[in-house]
């Protein structure tokens, strides 16, 4: 069974470098992301990855909600992402000519849009991932597989009747209805 987030980040604050690589590993994509999604470059996005990462090494040892590490790097992502974005359009102002500074892209509405969808990614997973045995591989199966499954596909995967499924996915999906909002409810400036 793979770590929890919880506990990958006990053992970073160990100082286990196994655990280091499988955290960096699970959230590069996440961070990644947050980053070119809002219009920076590949270098830069770089650069915001390479921060996130540094500033978790200096405050894995007080996170107060570590199974919260996801929403902590996405804020992380987001707050370096809006810094290198700044620094870039103040650059790019510097040293373009009068006429055209107006040209320069205000990208924060498309940032912010960005990182909640991110975010609401994350707190989905989260809540799928709380969800018990059937409830939980159900739902991966219908909305995580790499290419869509028929419901006989999961059924003989799960080792149900097909005509169970569709009953089972709806009480599923109130379930994680539920996890949702019990996930919102959290507040997020306590896990940073």
């Amino acid at each position: 069974m793979e770590a929890t987030d919880s506990e990958l980040v006990h053992a970073c604050s160990r100082g286990d470098r196994l655990a280091w690589e499988t955290l960096v590993r699970r959230y590069e994509r996440l961070v990644f992301s947050v980053a070119r999604r809002s219009g920076l470059d590949e270098d830069a996005s770089a650069d915001v990855f390479q921060r996130v990462f540094v500033s978790l090494v200096e405050h894995v040892h007080t996170l107060q909600q570590p199974d919260r590490l996801s929403a902590w790097l996405v804020t992380s992502a987001k707050r370096e992402t809006w810094r290198v974005s700044r620094r870039a359009a103040a650059q790019r102002a510097v040293q373009a000519p009068e006429e055209h500074a107006a040209d320069v892209a205000d990208t924060d509405r498309t940032a912010e849009d960005e990182v909640l969808r991110l975010e609401e990614q994350d707190l989905v997973r989260r809540a799928v991932e709380s969800l018990e045995g059937r409830c939980r591989d159900v739902m991966q199966l219908l909305f995580y597989a790499e290419e869509p499954l028929t419901y006989v596909e999961i059924a003989a995967r799960l080792g149900i009747a097909e005509g169970s499924i569709g009953p089972i996915r709806g009480r599923c999906l109130e379930r994680l209805r539920h996890q949702l909002a019990a996930l919102r409810q959290q507040p997020l400036s306590s896990a940073l």
